[in-house]
């Protein structure tokens, strides 16, 4: 008899949450139809998906069509090397994964959030593991004011919570306004955010000695997060790594596929 509290409390539990899912089913991240279960994407855009898996290049994270032995580089980091140590990122930025960034970033969708934490979590976890404190590339106050939000400090608060690691939005801040990056060639882009950031120095001593995890919605050419990693790094950090939701390859350039972003 000294159950029945429980189970009374059980079975409403139940019962609440079957009428909850009865009044606002669960919808596909991708498309909004409806599926059985929430945070999941429909067979259709699950199929759209591209998860990004070794074998890839160890600093910059793309993919390799074939195994190239541990600790291979690709040709780009062998010729340009990043200022930061590592990049990874969950998927490619195509199809399903596009509309998921777009409607996080321009639709007030932060409830898409968490979930494309988790898949940065299965992406990123040596990176994770090494860290001390997340960061993420942060928007001058102008362009905050007019969207509300940083997506980017939705996807890293996300991370925090499934981490455990140490959540600091204001670490590093926007030093003046950029143009957006949309439609930049590369040379254009690194001109754009060239000074864009530093770190207060109030703020100075806490960074000093510890590993940073820059986060970003997505990856195109580098820019943005290698003028962070620059300013994070005279600034005292360690190390810097950079995890992102979605890349965009090499050959997703070639059909436009950059210059959404």
């Amino acid at each position: 008899m000294a159950d029945l509290p429980l189970e009374f409390k059980r079975l409403f539990s139940v019962a609440a949450a079957q009428a909850g899912r009865a009044l606002f089913p669960p919808l596909c991240g991708g498309c909004r139809r409806t599926v059985s279960l929430p945070a999941t994407l429909c067979g259709s855009c699950w199929r759209e998906l591209r998860l990004l898996e070794r074998p890839w290049c160890e600093v910059l994270g793309v993919p390799f069509t074939v195994e190239m032995g541990e600790g291979a580089l690709s040709p780009a980091a062998i010729a340009n090397p990043p200022p930061f140590d590592r990049a990874r990122s969950a998927v490619a930025y195509t199809g399903v994964a596009r509309r998921m960034v777009q409607a996080l970033k321009y639709n007030d969708r932060t409830d898409l959030a968490p979930w494309m934490a988790r898949w940065m979590m299965r992406a990123g976890s040596e990176l994770i593991r090494d860290a001390d404190v997340i960061v993420p590339v942060p928007l001058h106050s102008r362009r905050f004011l007019r969207r509300r939000f940083n997506q980017s400090a939705e996807l890293a608060r996300a991370l925090a919570g499934l981490s455990g690691l140490g959540f600091e939005p204001a670490l590093v801040v926007r030093a003046k306004p950029t143009r957006q990056q949309v439609g930049l060639g590369l040379a254009e882009r690194e001109q754009n955010v060239r000074g864009a950031f530093k770190v207060p120095a109030a703020d100075r001593e806490r960074l000093r000695g510890r590993r940073v995890l820059a986060v970003d919605d997505v990856y195109t050419t580098g820019a943005t997060v290698s003028a962070m990693a620059r300013s994070l790094r005279r600034a005292g950090a360690a190390g810097v790594d950079v995890l992102t939701f979605a890349r965009v390859l090499p050959e997703d350039f070639l059909d436009g596929g950059g210059n959404s972003i």
